[in-house]
């Protein structure tokens, strides 16, 4: 039958077989889409939830699948931290104080995880907001891979902005070296730094090869600071009891007017700015990333 033949039987009978292929259409559509769903059911493993054997997730540095989970020591993502002064009170034998060269870096006693007393001539415990802070160390020369073995020494300024061995003389408090474990981690109990006047609220480090290394004296790898987040610091400093001039101190300075942390970049700050969880009544606790050439 010809085309100018059908057209001849009018218009009921054309809406009559449009309607029929309409249909067929719709039916041929419906086979279509269940027979994608069947087969997308199928490679998904079913109804039941469960991945099928071939699927991988990775999160993080952590890869999990159906056969296995591995879980390495290494970070997503690192890069080598600046170096910084170690400031006028870094207590390591490369400066002196009041004509005498200062080390605590020798001193029995000096490796230790809690640092919020003095060891040395006094037992004076700073006071301050409890502040547990983790350090992990990793090579960036190796896909961030966990150092350990290294010694990592720390130290700040207390409440009201005085270091022990220099502003407050008498004291020993707020220093100690820590030896990272398996993972390249070490981990000070202390307090949140004060802010004294003309800079960032901070915490000095410096990163050894090795115990040896660190009680030697003028052989870190690596000097550096870390800048406390600013929504902490407001949230310590507060307490104007506690920390009388800190408060009023901050108000004048952020990371870029600081004349350390002035002329980093963004993503250096990033790391050198711990991640903080608590509250100033409960302490809190921080964990930061150090990342050298080794």
């Amino acid at each position: 039958m010809t085309e100018h033949i059908r057209h001849q039987h009018g218009l009921v009978h054309d809406l009559a077989e449009m309607e029929k292929q309409l249909l067929g259409r719709r039916r041929a559509l419906r086979m279509l889409t269940s027979s994608g769903l069947a087969a997308l059911m199928a490679g998904c493993g079913g109804g039941g939830g469960e991945a099928s054997a071939s699927t991988t997730t990775t999160t993080g540095s952590t890869d999990t699948s159906t056969s296995t989970t591995t879980t390495t020591t290494t970070t997503s993502s690192c890069i080598v931290d600046p170096t910084e002064t170690s400031g006028p009170y870094p207590g390591d034998g490369t400066n002196t104080s009041s004509g005498s060269t200062s080390n605590v870096l020798t001193s029995s006693g000096i490796v230790r995880s809690d640092i919020r007393s003095s060891f040395l001539t006094t037992t004076t415990t700073a006071t301050g907001v409890r502040l547990d802070l983790t350090i992990k160390l990793v090579n960036v020369n190796n896909a961030c891979a966990a150092l350990s073995g290294y010694a990592i020494y720390l130290w700040h300024c207390d409440a009201n902005g005085n270091y022990s061995l220099y502003t407050a003389p008498s004291e020993s408090y707020l220093r100690g070296v820590q030896i990272t474990d398996s993972n390249g981690q070490v981990t000070f109990t202390t307090i949140f730094p004060g802010c004294y006047s003309g800079r960032y609220p901070h915490i000095h480090f410096e990163v050894y090869s090795n115990l040896a290394g660190a009680t030697s004296g003028r052989a870190a790898l690596l000097t550096s600071q870390f800048a406390l987040p600013a929504t902490q610091c407001n949230e310590v400093f507060a307490d104007t009891t506690v920390y009388p001039s800190s408060a009023s101190n901050f108000k004048q300075v952020s990371t870029s007017s600081d004349n350390v942390f002035g002329d980093n970049t963004a993503a250096q700050i990033a790391q050198q700015t711990p991640t903080l969880t608590g509250t100033p009544a409960n302490g809190y606790t921080a964990s930061a990333l150090v990342g050298i050439s080794a």
